[in-house]
């Protein structure tokens, strides 16, 4: 993934994949209780082999023929359009039966190509809160000259579907709307309404984020009990064999600082120490020395407690000793090693532009750098920003938060009604799997969902090759059976969330 924009840079790749690297055909442990039961790790049984392809059913046809449509239409911020592909999944609905009342497609004149879909199925119980299905239509720049595809044009080779969206995220938009209409053909009355929001604006070059439009404009719409979005999945090894189901139960905030010094420069035949590139590179040297102190919530202890026994060997150890006393500093130095463990370990800042001086021949008048930083939940902005203070140790150094702050998010909780579901479906689809809750350092539109008080989890039930299946990369690809696995597993998770009493 790139880092490059803003937007971009928060969609990188999540700390989860170390399962892929490290795990290899590593064990997998059966599940044992409810999530509260931490400790409680059962017995070890061996990684399962994916399954391979088998030949498509009529209904997953119907389903290819959704998938194939929003891939096929180009949801990129610079030519295409989120608009074209909400209206195009409105008329799926309303063959299926929905009535317009039902369905509310939505967008600004300032941005007419960026609009989404809001649609519901209506509850018997409306003392219930919905279940919000959250996802977007957006997807990360493609050019056909890059591609050994067409990345606009759903292509099955050799397992796999290949284009640009085929997981991130139109896999979900499609199974989504696929859901609602195999939920309403069949005359399913489910007891907790189900509202259904594919939005725009997720994606590198927004200009207009449609989550962030329904949180404070449109709210009614949306409101809900928990949300199930994207980006967490199960974990493939390098010989395609299924390690682990995870389940996004938060998100770090992700934050660019600006560092600056200015002064009055002059000519670079008379040098000066009160150099201002000088300040800026010490300050820098000094923030690559740093490292912010260890943190744990309840999603990173379930994490590293569950995965100490599935790594097992001197990592699962270094984990298990982590959990028992998060200031083990033996334990933190060995699992800081692997940068995506790191990330799940503290608030991470590092440089990533830097721009200084205006002539050759002339000292610098300015010297700036930007600072991004993944701040761990819990942890306010500024915080972080009067830390960077501390680290530059240098007056001439201003430290400045760069654009609104994101929200800061609030990880969800692992409750038995959010959690027993996915338990439930994952062992049935995927027998001897486990389930293990993540914190991603990268970020998804649930960071406007939290911050208008609903819970959201990012769980696809689709496995993914270590990686990344090329997400935001050349030649993006899902496998064949993994989206038709997906398909039906939140087909089934849906309706268990559907038929709660609370």
């Amino acid at each position: 993934m790139i880092e490059q924009l803003r937007r971009w840079t928060r969609r990188c790749v999540p700390v989860s994949l170390q399962l892929a690297a490290i795990a290899g055909t590593a064990a997998a442990t059966v599940l044992a209780g409810s999530p509260a039961a931490i400790g409680a790790i059962g017995a070890v049984e061996a990684a399962s082999p994916a399954a391979p392809a088998q030949a498509p059913r009529p209904d997953q046809l119907a389903f290819r023929e959704i998938f194939r449509e929003l891939i096929e239409t180009d949801t990129s911020h610079s030519i295409g359009s989120c608009t074209a592909a909400a209206e195009k999944m409105a008329v799926h609905l309303r063959a299926a039966g929905f009535p317009e009342s039902d369905i509310h497609l939505f967008a600004v004149a300032e941005h007419p190509k960026d609009g989404g879909l809001v649609a519901v199925l209506p509850g018997t119980d409306r003392g219930l809160k919905a279940l919000l299905l959250l996802a977007h239509l957006d997807v990360v720049e493609a050019r056909r000259e890059d591609w050994t595809r067409d990345p606009f044009k759903l292509i099955e080779e050799g397992g796999y579907f290949y284009g640009r969206g085929t997981f991130d995220d139109k896999s979900m938009d499609a199974v989504w709307v696929d859901t609602l209409i195999r939920l309403r053909k069949a005359g399913y009355k489910p007891r907790r309404t189900i509202k259904m929001a594919l939005t725009c604006g997720e994606e590198a070059g927004a200009a207009f984020s449609g989550a962030e439009y329904l949180v404070k404009h449109e709210p009614q719409l949306i409101d809900a009990a928990f949300a199930l979005n994207e980006f967490a999945y199960g974990v493939l090894d390098a010989q395609g064999h299924r390690v682990v189901m995870e389940v996004e139960a938060g998100e770090k905030t992700d934050q660019n600082y600006r560092l600056e010094v200015v002064n009055p420069g002059g000519h670079s035949s008379r040098p000066v120490k009160n150099n201002a590139i000088y300040h800026l590179a010490a300050g820098l040297t000094r923030l690559s020395d740093y490292e912010f102190p260890v943190q744990m919530n309840d999603t990173t202890r379930f994490y590293f407690s569950r995965m100490s026994t599935i790594v097992g060997g001197e990592t699962g150890a270094a984990m298990k000793a982590l959990v028992n006393d998060p200031t083990d500093v033996k334990a933190a130095e060995a699992l800081s090693e692997d940068p995506r463990l790191n990330a799940m370990l503290r608030t991470t800042c590092v440089a990533t532009l830097v721009n200084a001086g205006h002539a050759s021949n002339a000292l610098p008048q300015r010297a700036r750098a930007t600072v991004n930083c993944r701040i761990f939940p819990g942890v306010a902005v500024e915080a972080v920003r009067q830390t960077l203070i501390t680290i530059m140790a240098d007056p001439q150094i201003s430290v400045t938060t760069v654009e609104p702050p994101d929200p800061v998010v609030v990880p969800p909780p692992l409750t038995a009604e959010v959690m027993k579901p996915i338990e439930q479906v994952t062992h049935q689809i995927y027998p001897g799997i486990d389930v293990v809750p993540v914190l991603q350092a990268a970020g998804t539109d649930a960071i406007y969902l939290a911050e208008a008080g609903i819970p959201t989890y990012g769980v696809s039930g689709m496995f993914i090759d270590p990686d990344l299946s090329n997400v935001h990369g050349l030649n993006e690809r899902i496998r064949v059976q993994s989206l038709y696995d997906g398909r039906d597993f939140l087909y089934a998770l849906v309706k268990l969330y559907a038929a709660q009493t609370r």
